[in-house]
């Protein structure tokens, strides 16, 4: 049985608080040594819920696996050891979607799509088009709101459930990838993915587009993190990542990178 990154500290931070606690009792050690102990447990544990990169809770895909077999954009079957690189759109489906598939289109690219249930529930007329140009479909939670982690991993399997269920009935395709809402994870979080069977992805490039100002800003700090077996964490609802994503798509390629998807 492999142990979590938060399950191996917990093992530390008990060997070490064993003779810690001990010389407090004896009188051999102030009080006062547990404060910085705290401090940084409290720390790594915060860190770790807000970077799902550093896989703390929960092992997520947060770049192509290195064996594994894929389809780039041509068509051929490929290995992340190829300069490929994914695209995922978060928070959709939104007005802008349309849009965005109309350039994926027009580039021949083919992405992720991580989509909040609501908001398919409401527009299904803008997530059935994305499925039918092949693009891949995932689980990016019900409610999207900043106390969805905050929840029991039984509502929060119910949630990522309810969403698979809008999804699925308007693709008629299975959804298997689950995208945690901001990225921040915990130990609930993680009972909830595994009672779902779900696959939890990450990225390793995050854009920062819903902050951007600046377009051609935003494009630098992507193509200056590109590397092979990226996954680029994109949000469609965002007017800026709509008016670079052309350019961005043909300088990736002029960095002889392929899109693929998981």
């Amino acid at each position: 049985m492999a142990y979590s990154r938060y399950q191996v500290l917990n093992i530390v931070y008990i060997i070490l608080l064993v003779p810690v606690c001990a010389g407090i009792a004896s009188g051999f050690l102030p009080l006062w040594v547990l404060m910085p102990l705290a401090a940084g447990y409290l720390c790594l544990l915060v860190t770790g819920s807000y970077f799902i990169r550093m896989n703390f809770y929960f092992r997520s895909l947060n770049r192509l696996p290195r064996f594994k077999i894929s389809f780039d954009d041509t068509g051929t079957n490929v290995t992340s050891r190829d300069k490929k690189v994914v695209l995922t759109f978060d928070d959709g489906p939104h007005a802008n979607t349309a849009a965005v598939l109309e350039i994926l289109r027009k580039e021949d690219v083919k992405a992720v799509f991580f989509l909040v249930g609501k908001h398919a529930a409401a527009q299904e007329s803008l997530v059935r088009p994305l499925s039918e140009a092949g693009h891949q479909v995932g689980n990016h939670s019900y409610s999207h709101t900043a106390s969805f982690g905050w929840q029991s991993a039984k509502k929060m399997a119910a949630e990522i459930e309810r969403t698979n269920q809008v999804l699925e009935g308007i693709t008629g395709a299975p959804v298997s990838l689950f995208r945690p809402p901001f990225g921040v994870t915990n130990p609930n979080l993680g009972k909830a993915i595994r009672m779902s069977g779900m696959l939890s992805i990450g990225w390793s490039i995050r854009s920062y587009d819903t902050v951007a100002k600046d377009e051609d800003r935003l494009i630098r700090r992507i193509m200056q993190r590109l590397h092979p077996g990226a996954v680029i964490l994109l949000h469609e609802r965002c007017d800026i990542t709509v008016r670079v994503l052309p350019a961005l798509i043909q300088k990736i390629r002029q960095q002889g990178y392929t899109f693929a998807t998981f």
